[in-house]
């Protein structure tokens, strides 16, 4: 089967921009498309390519001619939801593939996607589930029986097969393939320092239930680690790659695994500059073992601080305190890494409670302050007790840089202290 996965292009739109001509936040990061490059992995035996629409916007109407693909899958991301439905609706008009979507708001909304264009939904991780759906399709069994596969049915509810999420679903004996996205790599670069970099996934979910976060239905709720030699193999893969964005959620959720993953890295002589996710609560209960990850080649790590206040923290489930970042601060900087800290701005904020991030922020350095607007993605707890008061349900608008509640401050005034903020953070940027 010709099989064609389509990293959606970048998109999304600008509340401060367009009202206020403020400019929206510049993307950071910028890497492959590792889900799809994992869901080709164990593709084996098809014919199997990747086109990378963030990188060539316009590439998709020539895939199309060129390849005549028999089935085209999608990923997408909240703010990505409508755009996939038009390039949905380009395949259907240009060629007879079926259309599967997954990812991040599939699998938090799958109702979304059960429209005419879309074919297939799945729900979770899709890397064994896809290939269950594509030997089905090839042998016209009967997709029902899936798990995690929800075949579409306009006008009604949505069913698919209950799955049990278990490190089976991480099909760890097929690599991803990196080779599909090799045109594209030049692109992929750490900008700060002109670097090629990769992604790794070292584990999948995570342990906590913040009510923001959108993980947590990928997995079912669970937090599952690959094994060291599954990630030691894909490390190996991107040999000539030097920096190393593991992607997980949280590469530390279990402080034993990756004390025996940076031991192993260490053991096979490999020499990476890695960045990674970690709670602050995970560098003061073992500062050790991100003393450790620093001697294998730990650059920078990325903490979700969130809020500065323990009674916010609570609002949103975080089960953590304002302490103990301000001490997870102090511990990475005597260590000697680099600390991107990502911050949430309520719509619900005042002019104190922007006063109170900024002077946060000015007593507790941060090499990289990222802020974020909160923002109810649908299928989050977050979503469900905000339902109400929600005005912009455009998922367009949905890119953490926009209110889609009414703001507390007047709208603008809310924008320019945002703004503000912003602006600060990338001048006194160290990465």
């Amino acid at each position: 089967m010709r099989i064609l996965l389509v990293n959606p292009p970048n998109c999304g739109r600008s509340i401060p921009e367009e009202r206020y001509g403020i400019d929206s936040l510049k993307q950071i990061f910028r890497g492959e498309p590792l889900a799809l490059e994992t869901l080709a992995g164990n593709l084996h035996g098809h014919e199997v390519r990747i086109v990378d629409l963030k990188v060539e916007p316009e590439a998709l109407p020539d895939e199309l001619a060129g390849f005549a693909p028999e089935l085209v899958g999608f990923t997408a991301m909240t703010c990505e939801a409508n755009s996939v439905l038009r390039l949905a609706r380009q395949v259907k008009e240009n060629c007879n593939a079926r259309v599967v979507v997954g990812g991040v708001h599939a699998s938090n909304d799958p109702q979304f996607f059960n429209r005419p264009e879309i074919d297939f939904v799945v729900v979770g991780l899709g890397k064994q589930s896809l290939r269950q759906l594509v030997d089905t399709l090839e042998t016209a069994g009967d997709s029902a029986a899936i798990p995690g596969i929800a075949a579409t049915a306009p006008g009604r509810a949505l069913t698919w097969p209950a799955r049990s999420y278990s490190r089976q679903d991480l099909v760890q004996e097929r690599p991803p393939a990196y080779g599909l996205v090799e045109r594209y790599r030049p692109h992929y670069t750490l900008q700060s320092l002109g670097l090629e970099m990769g992604f790794v996934a070292s584990a999948f979910g995570c342990p906590f239930d913040c009510s923001f976060c959108c993980i947590a239905p990928v997995t079912g709720g669970r937090y599952l680690t690959a094994g060291i030699d599954t990630i030691l193999r894909d490390i190996g893969q991107l040999e000539q790659t030097p920096v190393i964005r593991l992607v997980d959620a949280n590469t530390f959720g279990n402080p034993q695994h990756a004390r025996r993953l940076a031991e192993a890295i260490r053991a096979a002589g490999i020499r990476k500059h890695f960045l990674a996710d970690v709670r602050s609560d995970t560098v003061v209960r073992h500062p050790e073992l991100l003393r450790l990850w620093k001697e294998i080649g730990l650059r920078a790590v990325v903490i979700g601080f969130e809020e500065v206040s323990d009674v916010a923290l609570d609002g949103l489930n975080k089960a953590n305190s304002a302490a103990v970042n301000s001490e997870a601060i102090r511990i990475l900087h005597q260590i000697g890494l680099t600390i991107v800290g990502d911050f949430i701005i309520s719509p619900d904020y005042d002019e104190a409670q922007f006063d109170a991030l900024e002077a946060y922020v000015a007593d507790n350095p941060v090499d990289l302050p990222m802020y974020t607007v909160l923002t109810p993605l649908p299928g989050t707890p977050l979503y469900a007790g905000m339902r109400e008061r929600i005005t912009i349900h455009d998922l367009d608008y949905y890119t953490l840089t926009n209110a889609v509640v009414p703001t507390r401050l007047e709208e603008r005034i809310f924008y320019q202290r945002y703004a503000a903020l912003l602006k600060a953070g990338h001048a006194h940027a160290k990465l």
